[in-house]
């Protein structure tokens, strides 16, 4: 009992760090402009780069989690990690920077899968699964909210490198811990990785992600066409060739379970959603309502927390609501929030902004939980780290391109909104206010206010998009996790309970 509970605290531990990198970088963005000189493109890219490495990889480290020992993946994944924050806190230009984060996405990829592998291996009774699930999907929750917090509160003191180096003595208790609690699993019946499964499944997912990005941003073009045309190709091929190995990367058969591809399809849009919300809050809050960035930081906590509180929900209110119920309420708790964002203006009553964050937290708490343990329950448990790493790149897929998809809604409108004629001032908020610090009072103040009118307007518009998707996800959940039991066995084939 102590060895599984200790198990737990090392994969919270771990997973909250790699929660904490996808959103610490945020609010020192605006900062990069002035300090690396980055472009409003370079920007996106060192924002996405992170999560589109780890969407890449993860099924193939699953894989190797599964075939090496997932305690012993993890642990070279801490050190790895480590290495790269290094590399990242001291990049001297946008470029650099951008690759860097590439570097720390790989090095995630590693430890990612295997937090959830190894508590699926550990915790084999159903309804202790579910809770440990949910106490993981907390920390996940408190990751997000807590990135901002340190970030801010490094950001008040030191340089925008600094957020990369807390990641230091995080991964030196997860590698000393991890050694000694963790206990090893793998898959004993596994074969070989087949290299050109490797090479379709991150070629795939990279080329697609290319595309939809630059079609996005740019709008589409011959060059983002063909790498979609390419990107998918590469994803039929990979699927095809799953049907016939031995043993395939992903065993495709687990997507005609119900329970398994509609928690994988409603996650990645859900997450879709809520990685936009992270990035438009960090700058609303401190370029519109001129909040230092601790202050930014510390106003979005209890937003994460209350995610926290959602993941402990999950399991009772599953036995009154049903799966698919408690899915679809913590989905359309989210639209709600999303809505309320949309009223906000140029000012600012924090307790006006606290009710929605609080809601749309618990929504997405009750979410995540649900469908992380449906899929984990359905896979067999010695496929455990291809299923989550499955899972994961739903995650961080659909958190890529909510950056890069609703973050180009954001400043689409921006642009589309914004008065002044300047075209350095309408290339994003941060260059009309870098660009207003150098004009006279009454010219820098109209500046401003134009920029943060448009700003403004571009969240608004952002926000009724993300809660138009998600009441439509809210119910695709309803219709496609009906009839998935409240308690799914242990094992394929086993007893369940309706």
């Amino acid at each position: 009992m102590r060895t599984k509970w200790a198990s737990l605290a090392i994969a919270c531990l771990a997973t909250l760090l790699l929660s904490l990198d996808l959103t610490v970088l945020h609010l020192a963005l605006p900062r990069l402009v002035a300090d690396l000189g980055a472009t409003s493109t370079q920007l996106l890219w060192i924002g996405d780069i992170y999560g589109f490495a780890l969407a890449g990889l993860l099924v193939t480290m699953g894989n190797v989690g599964d075939r090496i020992g997932r305690k012993r993946l993890l642990l070279i994944g801490a050190v790895a990690f480590s290495a790269a924050s290094v590399i990242t806190a001291y990049a001297p230009s946008a470029e650099l920077l951008i690759a860097a984060r590439a570097l720390l996405g790989i090095a995630g990829a590693t430890i990612m899968p295997s937090t959830l592998s190894i508590i699926r291996n550990v915790f084999t009774e159903p309804g202790e699964r579910t809770m440990a699930i949910g106490i993981w999907s907390s920390m996940s929750a408190a990751g997000f909210a807590v990135g901002p917090v340190v970030g801010g509160l490094l950001l008040d003191h030191f340089w925008w490198g600094s957020v990369f180096l807390v990641n230091l003595p995080i991964m030196a208790v997860v590698l000393v811990g991890g050694a000694i609690a963790l206990p090893e699993s793998r898959n004993p019946d596994a074969g070989g990785i087949d290299p050109v499964s490797v090479v379709l499944s991150f070629a795939g997912v990279v080329a697609v992600i290319y595309a939809i990005k630059e079609a996005a941003h740019e709008g589409l073009a011959t060059g983002s066409a063909a790498a979609g045309v390419l990107g998918l190709a590469a994803l039929t091929w990979f699927g095809l060739r799953q049907t016939r190995l031995a043993e395939p990367l992903i065993d495709v058969r687990l997507f005609a379970k119900r329970a398994f591809s509609a928690s994988v399809g409603t996650n990645l849009l859900a997450i879709f959603t809520m990685m936009a919300m992270s990035l438009m809050f960090a700058w609303y809050l401190q370029l519109v309502i001129g909040w230092s960035p601790l202050q930014a930081g510390l106003a979005g906590l209890p937003g994460g927390l209350s995610g926290a509180i959602g993941g402990m929900l999950a399991a009772p209110l599953i036995r009154v609501l049903g799966r698919n119920g408690v899915v679809a309420l913590g989905l359309a708790m989210n639209a709600v929030a999303f809505g309320w964002y949309a009223t906000l203006g140029t000012e600012l009553t924090y307790l006006y902004l606290l009710a929605p964050m609080m809601i749309g937290g618990i929504g997405i708490g009750l979410t995540f939980t649900v469908n992380n343990d449906n899929v984990l329950a359905t896979a067999p448990k010695k496929r455990a780290g291809a299923a989550a790493a499955i899972s994961e790149t739903a995650f961080e897929l659909g958190g890529a391109l909510g950056i890069a998809v609703l973050g180009t809604v954001l400043t689409s409108t921006y642009r589309a909104n914004m008065t002044h004629p300047d075209p350095v001032a309408r290339e994003s908020i941060t260059d009309a206010l870098n660009l207003a610090a150098t004009l006279p009072s009454d010219q820098a103040g109209e500046l401003v206010a134009a920029a943060q009118r448009a700003f403004v307007t571009g969240m608004q518009t952002t926000s009724l998009v993300t809660a138009g998707i998600l009441v439509v996800v809210a119910l695709l959940a309803l219709a496609g996790l009906r009839g998935v039991p409240k308690v799914i066995a242990e094992e394929p084939g086993a007893p369940v309970h309706p």
